[in-house]
């Protein structure tokens, strides 16, 4: 299958909302080989709505719509869609019971327009609404396949997972197992990675590589097709195995993982305990460590000592130090990631300093940092790293630069 969805909501070009949808159904259809070569967003008009449509049709074997499937006379979906292919809109009563019980289970009047929400094209298989009132449909005419679903993504993601998708894996004519693994890189651009695996990427057939940036970060999607799961997993490790040898020093983990994961993962087998003492970060890492559970384990706590005031009063960094070198400095962040450590008994203290703009301070550049890391009994690590960007954007960096030099450390 070759597929395009088309997004439905003039909020989604006023930039109201974010086509989040597009996103996740795009990922979902990666995994199991679904090539998806077009999005296109829509208002909510039915010409722009036709010519959207016949410009698919044209292209693509699967078409998916989101949105413009409520009540309102701006919801028009499926009148557009009746039209273009020839069919009628009939209503599905399971759906109308559905949505006539919602109503009377909150003591509300249900208006007419209502009913609209049940209407259904004619011919439709339909998919069950588990979390709102319009049901999504799925129907076959010359060829193409026809998906509606609804915009709201806590109503689109799991008709789409529990409904959807298993109708496509029924339609897709392949014995071949569609199987892939995700490779998480920290500290290489998506430029230079890609230079490294140029010749890789060029000869690439089956398994395919598939690179992607995040902020500081890149993933390589490895997906292979073959008919024996087995031996495709093979095929995918021996691609791996050139990968790593090129650029192995950047990899931190497979698939939906993350930094902060890993990091977890490590003081947790390792039974190490970790406190933080943040300037740059105002208690950013602190933050990304707690939204993992359990991590009350090895994370003790932190202090945000962002005045010097509080740095030397409550961390004893020396007077004398910040005025020689500087808060931004080597020997401040030595200081602070020895002394939170002892002050909160831990095995491990990771400190951040540095200027996030957007002024320069002590006559050092926006983007310096230092990040020192301590360790019961071994000598104080410093990393000194430049970084560019917004001022969010160095303070998430610093952050992440400090979860990637615990895993190397702690590895």
């Amino acid at each position: 299958m070759n597929a395009e969805i088309i997004a439905i909501g003039s909020e989604l070009l006023l930039g109201q909302i974010t086509n989040t949808n597009a996103q996740y159904i795009s990922k979902q259809l990666a995994n199991v080989g679904i090539n998806v070569y077009y999005h296109t967003v829509v208002g909510d008009n039915s010409v722009r709505l036709s010519e959207a449509i016949d410009q698919a049709q044209k292209r693509s074997n699967l078409i998916i719509f989101t949105g413009g499937l409520g009540p309102t006379k701006d919801d028009l979906t499926k009148e557009t869609i009746t039209a273009s292919v020839g069919r009628s809109l009939v209503t599905d009563q399971e759906a109308l019971d559905s949505i006539e019980a919602y109503f009377k289970r909150r003591n509300r009047v249900m208006t007419d327009n209502n009913r609209k929400q049940a209407l259904v094209i004619e011919g439709s298989s339909i998919l069950r609404n588990d979390h709102g009132m319009a049901p999504g449909m799925v129907f076959k005419d010359n060829g193409v396949y026809y998906l509606l679903l609804p915009g709201p993504p806590k109503e689109m993601e799991p008709m789409f997972m529990t409904y959807a998708l298993p109708f496509l894996l029924t339609q897709l004519d392949e014995s071949a197992q569609i199987v892939s693994r995700v490779l998480n890189f920290y500290g290489i651009g998506e430029s230079q990675l890609e230079t490294e695996l140029i010749d890789l990427i060029e000869a690439q057939t089956n398994p395919t590589i598939a690179p992607l940036a995040k902020d500081g970060e890149v993933t390589i999607r490895l997906t292979v097709k073959h008919e024996n799961e087995v031996e495709g997993a093979k095929l995918l490790d021996e691609l791996e195995k050139k990968i790593l040898t090129r650029v192995g020093s950047f990899f931190y983990g497979y698939n939906e993982t993350s930094l902060t994961k890993e990091v977890a993962l490590v003081f947790g087998e390792k039974k190490l305990r970790i406190a933080a003492a943040e300037s740059i970060t105002g208690g950013l890492f602190s933050s990304e460590l707690t939204q993992n559970p359990g991590v009350s384990e090895f994370f003790v706590g932190g202090v945000t000592c962002y005045s010097n005031e509080v740095k030397q009063s409550l961390l004893n960094v020396p007077k004398e130090v910040i005025d020689e070198f500087g808060a931004v400095s080597e020997e401040c962040a030595r200081f602070l990631a020895e002394n939170v450590r002892e002050l909160l008994k831990t095995d491990v203290g990771i400190s951040f300093t540095g200027i996030a703009g957007p002024t320069e301070i002590e006559g050092k550049e926006i983007g310096t940092v230092f990040i020192g890391v301590s360790k019961l009994g071994e000598q104080t690590r410093i990393y000194p790293i430049k970084l560019a960007g917004t001022r969010e954007q160095i303070q998430g960096r610093s952050v992440k630069y400090g979860l990637y030099c615990l895993l190397k450390q702690f590895s």
